[in-house]
């Protein structure tokens, strides 16, 4: 038992030594490529075992016949184990530098595919997180090009929205000056009403912006939905008598929830608005509310003859205005962008889909605890 346990000692000692040398190669090489660490690691193990064995053969006296075989017999192993170290690092870094090749690919804006062959499983999970990434990258960049196309066509829109009124206020304003305006007080009246609109507009573009900017605050108190669609439908009724629209709000449960009245009027305003202005004359706006099993449900539902599916995904984009809204009746397009919003602030979602003579957009909202 003695000689068994000076033996693990002597074995120990000499391995020991190898390991620290082998730890002080690989901190100073840590730097270096795959392959000169694998053969350091290969080269500590048989350097371990030889050390090891030279230490226990001289601590037993073995004869010089005996240690020249041992340290033959540990110089193959050597050899052995210094080439297949060699063969490893060159497989696994022709495989790190062909996925190296890879993702550089996504990284200039294109997708990424990961290299053919087999591969370690460190190597392939960090492929297949390669790939999820470029996916991400490829939404993100999509999103970024919409999110671009609706920046230019609002800005060339409200451009448009903004020359037409003021180019008219100011022909106004000249007649009034030069005295050559032949009903002033018309003149008046219409330029109060360009003012207002312009007003709107601005008014509409710093919601926005504070939407997008994440600063918009709500101030949620408990309310019904009664309410809230009977003041909506109250303040929508003189515009729905000048295009000749009717409102029906027949259908409205008493609901309790917890929103911001101030913000949730401005999207029921900007629905009911949006709907009167698209039905023609003699037809009909409907304002539906009712519980269903994901919330509050808020509809608006207009004769507006229907959207193209293609269009569908855009409506509640900014700068929207549909292919035949360029009229500066039809605002500036920010609207539904707005709609959206404030309904995302509230943790609701707002839809819209076609129905037969129109269409249906809808306002889910999460129900107020009872």
């Amino acid at each position: 038992m003695r000689d068994t346990l000076l033996i693990a000692l002597f074995a120990f000692l000499g391995a020991a030594a190898a390991g620290v040398l082998g730890a002080c190669v690989l901190l100073l090489i840590r730097r270096r490529s795959l392959i000169a660490h694998l053969t350091v690691v290969a080269g500590v193990g048989v350097t371990a075992m030889l050390a090891g064995t030279l230490a226990v053969a001289q601590a037993m006296f073995l004869s010089g016949h005996d240690l020249s075989v041992v340290t033959t017999v540990v110089a193959m192993a050597a050899v052995v184990s210094l080439a297949t170290a060699l063969l490893l690092g060159r497989w696994v870094a022709a495989r790190s530098h062909a996925l190296a090749l890879a993702a550089r690919s996504f990284g200039d804006g294109g997708d990424f595919t990961s290299p053919d062959g087999p591969a370690t499983a460190e190597l392939a999970a960090v492929s297949r997180e390669l790939e999820a990434t470029s996916a991400r990258l490829a939404e993100s960049r999509e999103r970024e090009r919409a999110l671009e196309t609706s920046r230019r066509e609002l800005v060339a829109w409200i451009s448009h929205d903004l020359r037409t009124p003021l180019a008219g206020m100011r022909a106004m304003a000249e007649a009034l000056e030069d005295g050559v305006a032949a009903d002033p007080d018309r003149y008046l009246r219409q330029i109060r009403m360009e003012v207002e609109r312009l007003n709107g507009m601005v008014g509409d573009l710093f919601e926005l912006s504070r939407i997008h900017a994440g600063t918009l605050t709500l101030s949620l108190a408990r309310m019904s939905l009664y309410d809230l669609v009977g003041d909506a439908l109250s303040g929508a009724d003189a515009l729905a008598r000048e295009h000749g629209v009717t409102l029906v709000g027949e259908q409205v449960e008493g609901v309790p929830v917890e929103v911001d009245g101030r913000e949730m009027s401005r999207v029921l305003g900007n629905l009911l608005v949006n709907a009167i202005r698209r039905t023609p004359a003699d037809g009909t706006v409907a304002v539906t509310a009712e519980r269903s099993p994901n919330g509050v449900v808020l509809s608006v539902t207009d004769g507006c003859g229907g959207i193209p599916e293609e269009d569908l995904p855009r409506v509640f984009d900014t700068g929207w205005r549909g292919t035949h809204a360029r009229t500066p009746p039809a605002g500036a397009g920010l609207g539904l962008a707005i709609v959206r919003g404030i309904v995302e602030a509230h943790q609701g979602r707002a839809t819209v889909r076609n129905v037969p003579g129109g269409c249906r957009f809808e306002v889910v909202l999460p129900a107020a605890a009872s």
